[in-house]
Formats: structure tokens, sequence, C-alpha cells
């Protein structure tokens, strides 16, 4: 949990991204590979390809912050889009898991070096009816990646509950080494689990 503090607005921002991407990545906790691959709801999203969605976003996100993404949404930016939800049989959650740790080193270091403030571009939005690039200021997307991994955590938290009826909160304790108190127990993955 981001504990109350008096930080400065970026860095605020920087705990609060670090918080929804640690219960992303916490969700897989004491997985094995096929339990990380499984889709108990009724739509297609699994632990395993939420992680690889946000690691997608987070490669996303550090090219719009340095300025260096396409304006356009093109036929191949899509297929990379939708192919993000699902790991593929060539590859392993654990790799999607190594690649989410980098990036998101990566990404906490780029958030913390920016200045909210500052002007930035969001591209075009055709399924929301914006087909242009439009001016921001870079807080305005800083906050709507706070509010997608928000999301994808709560999906992620439902997905885990439905696999084993394990909460995420619990395991984002665990991994963040909580002692056992009144409230909390850390949870204990079996050995050869994912992230244990």
């Amino acid at each position: 949990m981001y504990a109350p503090a008096q930080h400065d607005e970026v860095t605020g921002l920087v705990h609060y991204l670090d918080e929804q991407l640690a219960a992303i990545r916490a969700a897989a906790l004491g997985l094995t590979e096929e339990q990380a691959r499984e889709t108990p709801c009724r739509s297609a999203l699994s632990v395993g390809g939420i992680i690889k969605h946000a690691a997608h976003g987070m490669r996303g996100a550090l090219q719009r912050l340095r300025g260096t993404v396409e304006q356009t949404i093109d036929e191949a930016a899509f297929a990379a889009f939708a192919d993000s939800f699902a790991v593929r049989e060539d590859e392993t959650v654990a790799g999607t898991i190594e690649e989410f740790d980098r990036l998101r080193t990566e990404l906490l270091a780029t958030v913390a070096a920016t200045d909210p403030a500052g002007d930035a571009t969001a591209p075009p939005a055709p399924w929301h009816g914006i087909l242009d690039a439009r001016p921001i200021r870079t807080r305005h997307h800083l906050v709507h990646l706070l509010e997608e991994w928000a999301r994808h955590a709560g999906h992620a938290d439902i997905i885990r509950e439905q696999i084993d009826g394990v909460a995420v909160p619990a395991l984002v304790m665990t991994l963040a080494g909580a002692s056992a108190n009144d409230f909390f127990a850390p949870y204990r993955p079996a050995p050869g689990t994912l992230l244990a």
C-alpha cells in the first residue's frame, strides 16, 4: 500500500502506478504456468495474459513519454494490441513476468523524471471516435495509465480468486514481506510455482 505521505505530484503518481503494477504481478504468485493461463471467467482474460498486456502497455507508455511513438493506429498496431492479452504457446508466463519486471523498473524511473505539467500528444482513439492526435499535458497520460492498470489489477484479482480463492491484496503483502497480524497471514506458495 502507498502509505499517506507529503510527496510531490510525480512521486505520488510513481507510487500509485507501482501499487497497481505490483497487484497485477502478485496475482501470479503460487500459480503454475497452466493456472496462470486459465480463463475461469466469461472473458478470455487470464492472469498471465493480463501481465503480458500490462507489459505491452508499459512499452507503449515508455515510447510516449520519450516522444518516440507513432501517432496513428494501423493494422499492425491493433494486431499487437490484440496479441497482448494472451500468452502464446511459444511464450511462458515466467518469461512474461521477467519482461514485465524489466519494463516496470524502466517505466517507474522514466515517470519519476517526467514533468506532469509538460506538453504531450494523445494519439487517436478511434474506438472513442477520436480520429486525430490531440495536445495534452503529460499528467493526462499518467493518470490514464493509472486508470488502466487499476482496472487490470481488479481483473487479475477476480481471475485469481476464481482459480483458487486467494485475494491479490494478500499476495501483494506477502511479496512485500509483511508480517502476520490479526488481519493478514502470509500466503505460502508451493515450491516451483510462479514467483515462489
